[in-house]
């Protein structure tokens, strides 16, 4: 028995099978876009730890950074003594976040507890219970954020009923038939048979759909619900858990669109690795809970402080935005090409290095979800990591590092274009 069997058969003996894992293999070490397991097998990681890793693993100036900060102090709880990483993190982020409007920035400690937060900011501050949200939406795992996820399986199956007053409607997919205007009807209809406007706190959605398959927010789209939020006092969110932090070719997929929200969520790769998050916004909307409505035990931690320095520091020393982008043509025009020879690839997509391909089965419009998942068996074979999403499971997504060395992402590709046309 080989020792990465050895852990998987420890690992079935200690953890539930809801903790599923998508690799037989666990991993020892890593560096940038490269991973290596117990074994010694090395592989190319193009998950980046579903959207965590934009600056690569264990970057030098990251892993100093934690150094550091390790040697003078790990935790005191910012609620009960701050410290002053707290304040020069926000006060960075508050330069460059694009609300509409002077901001103010608090920290949480995972995306779905940013994103849980944002709502009751929008609560507290319209005094209304309703939220909107869309189908294929991805915006955590806590009982709320599940409520306000558009997805059934794996995520909701047996762990209702979610909390009320959230809405979904159908998010614009032109490939799946969905236009912008059946999403503006559908809020229509919701506003005459189910909800009143006025009664809505917030809608929030996702820029470039995560878990739904990096389906993009057309602009007129987001210019309607900014429009739709002004006309009605509704507070609008951002929610960049995944698209944040240069994945995008700019730091906020939101500086992309020219209506800006009224906040922004954040997490991922904001730390490179570690647990904490972020919520900025309007300082007139942020302001409304009283002290001690926000907070909590280990948001504000040291560690997760440095390294959102840290981060940022990387982001801008090294251009990644501008890396991001030419990495993403990069890709798609590799895909593209792929077209020839993998007739099941419908469509390439993507905004700078937030790219997905979405399969049919060739001729039809039917979502070849078995075809992906030959790719992905067929690229782990070969020691390439990649994901696999979409609401029909039909679309490899990249989150490749952006740091990743172009020798290293070459080899990648070629080992993604071998496995596709295995795989037909």
């Amino acid at each position: 028995m080989s020792k990465n069997e050895e852990i998987t058969k420890r690992r079935l003996e200690a953890c539930p099978k809801g903790v599923s894992v998508s690799c037989p293999f666990y991993a020892e070490k890593a560096k940038n876009a490269e991973l290596w397991d117990v074994e010694g097998n090395r592989y190319i990681d193009f998950a980046g730890g579903i959207g965590v890793l934009n600056v690569g693993h264990v970057h030098d100036k990251f892993q100093a950074a934690i150094k550091a900060q390790v040697e003078k102090i790990t935790h005191s709880c910012h609620a009960i003594v701050p410290n002053e990483l707290y304040i020069s993190a926000a006060e960075r982020l508050n330069k460059i976040v694009p609300v509409g409007g002077k901001p103010k920035t608090c920290f949480f400690t995972t995306g779905a507890e940013a994103v849980e937060n944002a709502i009751k900011v929008a609560r507290s501050k319209t005094g209304r219970p309703g939220v909107i949200a869309f189908n294929a939406a991805f915006h955590g795992r806590t009982n709320f954020t599940l409520g306000l996820t558009g997805k059934v399986a794996p995520y909701k199956l047996g762990f209702g009923p979610f909390p009320g007053d959230i809405y979904h409607v159908p998010f614009p997919n032109a490939l799946h038939g969905i236009s912008v205007q059946d999403t503006l009807d559908a809020l229509t209809d919701l506003f005459k048979t189910v909800i009143e406007a006025k009664n809505i706190a917030a809608i929030i959605y996702e820029l470039v759909q995560g878990e739904g398959g990096f389906n993009i927010a057309p602009p007129e789209f987001v210019s309607a619900m900014r429009k739709l939020a002004d006309d009605n006092g509704i507070i609008l969110i951002h929610d960049e858990v995944q698209s944040g932090f240069a994945r995008t070719g700019t730091m906020f997929a939101s500086e992309q669109y020219e209506a800006k929200p009224d906040i922004i969520t954040m997490a991922k790769s904001m730390s490179g690795g570690f647990p904490i998050s972020g919520l900025s916004g309007k300082a007139e909307i942020m302001d409304a809970p009283g002290p001690g409505g926000l907070g909590g035990t280990y948001p504000g931690s040291p560690l997760g402080l440095a390294a959102v320095h840290a981060v940022l520091d990387i982001i801008e020393e090294e251009k990644i935005c501008d890396r991001s982008k030419k990495l993403g043509e990069k890709v798609k025009s590799r895909l593209e090409s792929l077209k020839a020879d993998v007739p099941s690839l419908r469509e390439v997509r993507g905004l700078g290095s937030m790219v997905a391909a979405e399969f049919y089965k060739a001729g039809t419009n039917e979502p070849d979800a078995d075809f992906v998942k030959k790719v992905q068996a067929k690229a782990l074979e070969k020691k390439l990591i990649i994901l696999t999403y979409g609401t029909y499971y039909n679309v490899i997504r990249f989150l490749y590092p952006l740091t990743i060395e172009d020798k290293i992402m070459d080899e990648g590709l070629d080992i993604l274009a071998a496995a596709m046309k295995e795989a037909k």
